[in-house]
This record gives C-alpha cells, sequence and structure tokens, in this order.
C-alpha cells in the first residue's frame, strides 16, 4: 500500500499529539481519508497504521498500541524506538529541564510504588549538573510534563502517563537493571501500576486490567508462577484473601 495524503496528515496529528485512544484513532484514520479523499475502510485502521510505520521505520519512530495500565483501554501513541536517548523530548525541553526530568524518573524506577512525591523532585531542582532550578521554575516544568503527558499526578505524587511508558520503554529497559524494571506476566509490557504476589520468592507481577481477565473464568486465583494463592483484589467481585498492590 502506497504511503497516501491521508497517512502523511496521520502522522502530523499523531506528533502533536502523542497519544489517542482507539476510538480517537479510529475517528482520526476516517478523518484523514475523508479529506484527502482516499478509500476508507473501517476495520482496515491496523493496515493504514502498517503503511504510517514503513514511513517511520528510517526515522526511528513507531506507532504502538497499549493498554492502558489504570483502565486497560487502548492506546496508540507515537513512540521512540531509539533506546539510548529521550528523543521525542529533547526538542521541547531544555538540558536542566530533561535532566531533572531523568531524576525523577530514577526516583520512580526505585520506589516501591513507582510514585516520585513533589517534595523530593523539587529538592533536586537546585542540585542539577546542567544548570540550577529555581522551585518555581521546577513548579512549571512539572506543570507542564503532566500537562504534554509525560507525567501523571495525584495528591502530591507523580507517576508515568501511559504515553511515556509506551515512548520509554526502550529507554527504561536500556537504562535501568532488572530488579528496578517491572515486567508483566501476562501481557510482558512493563508494569507500573500492578499487583504482585505474596510470595517473597516469586517475582509474577500483573497489571490490575490483565489481572481482571487473567483471572476472569478461574474458578481459583492462583499466581501463574508459583501457583499460590493470588492475594490481590480482583475486579468483578471477587473474593480476595489481602490486598498488596504496587
Amino acid at each position: 500500500m502506497v504511503l497516501g495524503e491521508g497517512h502523511q496528515r496521520f502522522i502530523q496529528t499523531m506528533m502533536i499529539r502523542g497519544i489517542v485512544n482507539e476510538q480517537e484513532a479510529k475517528t482520526l484514520h476516517h478523518h484523514c481519508c475523508e479529506v484527502h479523499k482516499e478509500h476508507y475502510v473501517a476495520d482496515k485502521l491496523e493496515e493504514f497504521i502498517q503503511v504510517v510505520n514503513s514511513k517511520l521505520e528510517s526515522l526511528n519512530m513507531q506507532i504502538r498500541t497499549r493498554a492502558s495500565e489504570d483502565d486497560g483501554m487502548t492506546c496508540y501513541a507515537l513512540v521512540n524506538t531509539a533506546n539510548n536517548e529521550l528523543t521525542r523530548m529533547s526538542s521541547d525541553y531544555a538540558d536542566n529541564e530533561l535532566e531533572l526530568f531523568r531524576r525523577t524518573l530514577d526516583l520512580i524506577m526505585s520506589s516501591d510504588d513507582s510514585t516520585a512525591s513533589s517534595t523530593d523532585i523539587l529538592n533536586m531542582a537546585d542540585s542539577l549538573q546542567t544548570r540550577k532550578l529555581t522551585k518555581s521554575a521546577a513548579e512549571c516544568l512539572l506543570k507542564r510534563l503532566v500537562s504534554d503527558d509525560w507525567l501523571v499526578e495525584k495528591q502530591g505524587d507523580y507517576s508515568l502517563s501511559t504515553r511515556c511508558v509506551m515512548d520509554m520503554e526502550p529507554y527504561i529497559r536500556t537504562m535501568y537493571d532488572d530488579e528496578q524494571v517491572k515486567v508483566c506476566y501476562v501481557c510482558h509490557c512493563l508494569a507500573f501500576k500492578c499487583q504482585i504476589c505474596a510470595n517473597p520468592l516469586c517475582t509474577v507481577k500483573i497489571h490490575n486490567p490483565c489481572a481482571e481477565k487473567y483471572f476472569k473464568k478461574k474458578p481459583v486465583q492462583r499466581c501463574p508462577g508459583c501457583s499460590e494463592l493470588w492475594p490481590n483484589e480482583v475486579r468483578e467481585g471477587r473474593q480476595s484473601v489481602s490486598q498488596r498492590q504496587r
């Protein structure tokens, strides 16, 4: 399939928006084809994206799909496939802002609950090696990172957004050791908001939406790794032994 003007408009829109949900992707697909009077088939979104990705490959970029860790909804994101730098962010943020983001990422990766407090982040602002940031400048940067959909803020704690997890996955897998990088047993994607097995000798971790799907038809919830009773609460009214989520 030849790359048409509709594909190019799709790429341009994704470069601006970064991430869309499944319905938004379908609507955008239809819009791009309609505007440029190109053949549109509703159930051919994946084939359409394959053509788009053939163009993006040489730019070390790709449109990927992944279920949100929060609600399991499918998302489409334009991601960086290079694994050594924060490529997508380098044109939008200054060097000291990127340094603070990297340090924030370090805090998130080393924490038990995959979050970093605003206090800990702001305390690092005046010790940056590139150039110090004032507290007010750091606060503005955090707001911008949330607005640009790289971070999520909840009650003063910051975590990685779905877009960030998708875009930064190669970087995270390269820069952090295996003990810091959590991977979902079911979908094999990075896991930040996940449930873990209570067995201290077991390393199984499962996204909340993945756990819901995995245990849906099982009469007894047992860890797929060690067969111990699964201690976490799973939706749809299933009974849990206890709750231990990260």
